[in-house]
């Protein structure tokens, strides 16, 4: 964790709330009390700041100095909202294709991820709130700088994502070992919404049941299952097959 992502002590982190800074997370140690405390909690309260009560020696290992009982990590982009991002891209004309990440916790793994994303004009990518991977330093070397090109949403959760996306008139496709239709038989010209879940749990299972389409890519190894950058990879480019079809490229 570089110095410059981490802010440590209630007042650091207070000015740091009211200069606007694009807050990741904030661990809370259990039992902080105080006037002090007090003024943060009024502060952050409702402005949608994932916060996390934890035992102080969480708290000290992440860093030795005094940290009052509060650490912030400051984000290495300005998360947008779905809400904003999607009817843009109708005024503009645009055909909408979204990938959102659902429980993705691999840094490396979302660095690969977006770098994809970004080769293949993806969007926007969705993140939820809680369970997941946050764009960090790390992310963003790790796609290469693609991180700082593409818009990036935290969303509530990836359950309400795709509501709205649905609601939206996107079409939303998820990526499972569960499913019986092949990737490829699926029409993805339309607005579309492609769901990557984790390496070992998958897309949850209420939000495949949202889903407009459930897919998966095909296998004739012996691993159970590909690298979530690599599916995720497949799935987009065969976005990008069907759109571009008729380039030369292809």
């Amino acid at each position: 964790m570089e110095k410059n992502e981490m802010i440590f002590g209630i007042r650091a982190v207070i000015e740091a709330v009211e200069a606007g800074k694009e807050i990741d997370k904030i661990l809370v140690k259990k039992d902080l009390q105080g006037d002090l405390a007090k003024e943060l909690f009024d502060l952050i309260k409702g402005r949608g700041f994932f916060v996390q009560r934890v035992p102080v020696e969480r708290l000290n290992r992440i860093t030795r100095k005094n940290h009052q009982g509060v650490i912030a990590f400051i984000s290495a982009v300005s998360y947008q909202r779905l809400g904003d991002i999607i009817p843009s891209l109708f005024e503009e004309g645009k055909v909408p294709f979204i990938v959102l990440l659902d429980g993705i916790t691999d840094v490396r793994n979302f660095g690969a991820i977006a770098r994809t994303c970004e080769c293949t004009g993806v969007d926007a990518i969705v993140l939820p709130e809680r369970g997941s991977v946050s764009v960090n330093a790390d992310a963003v070397k790790t796609s290469a700088g693609a991180l700082l090109h593409i818009p990036v949403c935290r969303e509530r959760s990836i359950h309400s994502a795709i509501r709205y996306l649905k609601d939206s008139g996107i079409k939303v496709v998820a990526a499972s070992e569960k499913a019986v239709t092949n990737y490829t038989q699926v029409d993805y010209t339309v607005p579309v919404a492609v769901v990557m879940g984790a390496e070992d749990t998958g897309v949850d299972a209420d939000n495949l049941r949202l889903c407009d389409e459930m897919v998966a890519i095909p296998q004739v190894g012996n691993i159970g299952s590909l690298n979530v950058s690599v599916a995720a990879g497949v799935m987009m480019y065969e976005v990008v097959r069907q759109r571009f079809s008729g380039d030369s490229v292809f």
